[in-house]
């Protein structure tokens, strides 16, 4: 890491420190780990985010989502949160960086296993982690990919990279402000 964040970083509720989150607490897979329900019981996964939620698109037959929502998981007790994203270099993802964000947060913070996917577990759900560790744990992209990567292959697509650095220099404005700012 860049800065001496990894040995300062703190500990929520649960225990978990980012370093975690790629492992134990929060684990990034793709589709067919997301629907083999033996697995996701015996990691004691509690909640599961879809980052290619939605159903197949039958004009063209092609299928770059994974058909699974809370009915899929309605046996199991696990809370279920659906980003519908595509994996296009246009496609905008950040508006769900912060609402995703929140989900894992809470899902931690109560004592729970987040399993967080897409299709190849390497674009959306990665992109999605990356947001999620930068907006919590006050890290920079390059901290974030460093945290994640030993734990998984991640590729996010260039537009998904353009908007992770967009959401790291408005963090680290933000972390400047607050810095020159005088407490009361």
């Amino acid at each position: 890491m860049s800065r001496s964040a990894h040995n300062n970083m703190h500990t929520d509720a649960s225990g978990n420190t980012p370093s975690t989150y790629t492992g134990d607490a929060v684990r990034l897979h793709c589709r067919v780990a997301a629907r083999d329900k033996g697995t996701l019981h015996s990691l004691g996964i509690t909640h599961i985010v879809n980052a290619a939620h939605g159903r197949p698109d039958p004009t063209s037959g092609l299928c770059f989502c994974v058909n699974t929502g809370p009915r899929f998981y309605r046996d199991m007790p696990v809370d279920y949160y659906g980003v519908e994203a595509d994996d296009a270099t246009d496609f905008i993802l950040s508006p769900f960086f912060y609402p995703t964000a929140r989900y894992i947060r809470a899902a931690l913070a109560a004592g729970g296993r987040v399993f967080v996917h897409c299709l190849m577990g390497v674009s959306r759900s990665a992109t999605l982690v990356l947001a999620f560790l930068m907006i919590t744990e006050d890290l920079r992209l390059q901290e974030a990919v460093a945290i994640v990567r030993p734990h998984r292959d991640i590729c996010p697509n260039p537009g998904f990279l353009q908007q992770l650095r967009s959401l790291d220099m408005g963090l680290e404005r933000e972390r400047r402000r607050k810095r020159q700012t005088p407490t009361l």
